[in-house]
């Protein structure tokens, strides 16, 4: 399996680059992004870009890939609604609608979060946004889209949140999150475990197309 994947930097992004360079299954990774990884391979190739809702001179580099990893996500904090859409919904979907034209038979993965409103009509801006993309994306004409809803997600291995308030968070949280996978280990993911799951759907799929944190759990322990 070859794999795009977005957001590499970004806490759930540096667990599925990780995942995905040690997997001897998968043979090509392409890293899309505005900032490099800082991580070598035989099989990583990067492309560097300020405007990543515009890939047209590109094309070329996006074809012939089997599934697309799309980890790249900011923080809804202090921002307003437009702002918020432009860089979640318009960043996505111009992407994946380039990438289903060039890769009819590829698997899109999009990690949404716990909470997001399918519906749109919610009270909460960022969740009726994320429900607005997953909505969207599951039209456009891939082989097929699988939606992940993580909830809390622990890093391992040394990798960290860019956002410095999710990186206290984590810090302070250490503790609980021990306790929380004793007592309900389908509710806390890590970094690990998410992409685990994440190879498991693309290689071979899943029997839903939405996947919460218990569904997640389930696939990164059959992995």
């Amino acid at each position: 399996m070859d794999v795009i994947l977005f957001g590499a930097t970004g806490m759930v992004g540096q667990g599925a680059l990780r995942a995905c360079l040690a997997d001897a299954r998968i043979g090509r990774v392409l890293v899309i992004g505005r900032t490099p990884t800082g991580v070598s391979h035989p099989k990583l190739r990067e492309i560097i870009r300020a405007d990543l809702a515009d890939h047209a001179d590109i094309e070329a580099d996006l074809a012939g890939y089997d599934a697309c990893f799309w980890c790249l996500g900011v923080s809804s904090f202090r921002m307003d609604e437009a702002r918020y859409t432009k860089t979640t919904y318009d960043l996505t979907l111009a992407a994946a609608t380039t990438l289903s034209r060039l890769n009819p038979a590829m698997t899109f993965v999009f990690v949404s979060g716990a909470g997001a409103d399918s519906s749109e009509r919610g009270r909460v801006m960022w969740a009726r946004v994320k429900g607005r993309t997953e909505n969207a994306v599951r039209c456009l004409p891939f082989k097929a889209v699988y939606v992940f809803r993580p909830g809390a997600i622990q890093p391992l291995r040394g990798i960290r949140s860019k956002t410095a308030s999710y990186r206290l968070i984590y810090r302070l949280a250490s503790p609980l999150f021990t306790a929380l996978k004793w007592a309900v280990p389908h509710w806390v993911l890590t970094t690990d475990s998410l992409a685990r799951a994440m190879i498991r759907v693309g290689r071979e799929g899943a029997d839903q197309t939405l996947l919460e944190a218990r569904d997640i759990h389930a696939l990164s322990q059959r992995s």
